[in-house]
């Protein structure tokens, strides 16, 4: 009994993931407005009705594939910035790592593009701030514990550095250059923590 009911969980849960995995495909490639319930349903091989058992409808969807993106993004920062080295290459690497990741579609269309209009701006401002937030809070922490820039206040220090991540993110998925917007807008975040360094 106990085999055949973790079975049906294990093949639940692994239709789940099909799903999302679909459903990140699909509104990479098309948006949220031209990606249907139908296409996600066919593309994972299952019926429409094995998507509706796991989500309520398709905005559901759209937030498990962010959640999708936003994790595998918060798991390889987390593990750039728990990396060995000082404070200072620490940070740096984590800030570059994130601006590399400001380059990948999935991340550009669902996170950046899609994710406030799908889910409104505060929901989506709270589940970015939810998933990001800490990490940058921590690499900020860091800095000022190990002596590398002023003491300022952390939690303040820690929102003008997010927001400045938030807003070049938003520059470099709208950018026509992207490769360009992401080297200058990196460059610009970089002198601005070389400026709070101490010397």
């Amino acid at each position: 009994m106990a085999t055949v009911r973790s079975r049906r969980v294990e093949y639940s849960e692994s239709t789940r993931q099909a799903l999302v995995e679909s459903a990140v495909e699909l509104f990479t490639e098309h948006g949220y407005a031209n990606t249907s319930l139908d296409e996600i349903a066919r593309r994972s091989r299952v019926t429409k009705g094995a998507l509706y058992h796991h989500f309520g409808g398709k905005q559901a969807v759209f937030e498990a594939a962010f959640d999708a993106v936003e994790a595998d993004l918060m798991g390889r920062l987390d593990a750039v910035v728990s990396g060995p080295g000082s404070a200072w290459d620490v940070a740096r690497a984590g800030l570059r790592a994130f601006m590399e990741v400001c380059l990948e579609p999935s991340y550009q269309r669902i996170v950046v593009q899609d994710g406030p209009a799908v889910m409104g701006t505060q929901r989506w401002r709270d589940a970015e701030e939810a998933y990001a937030f800490g990490v940058v809070r921590g690499a900020v922490a860091g800095l000022v514990e190990s002596g590398e820039i002023e003491p300022l206040p952390v939690d303040a220090l820690a929102r003008v550095v997010f927001g400045a991540l938030s807003a070049g993110a938003t520059a470099i998925a709208g950018s026509a250059e992207p490769q360009r917007s992401r080297a200058e807008i990196g460059e610009c975040i970089e002198h601005v923590l070389d400026g709070l360094r101490r010397r």
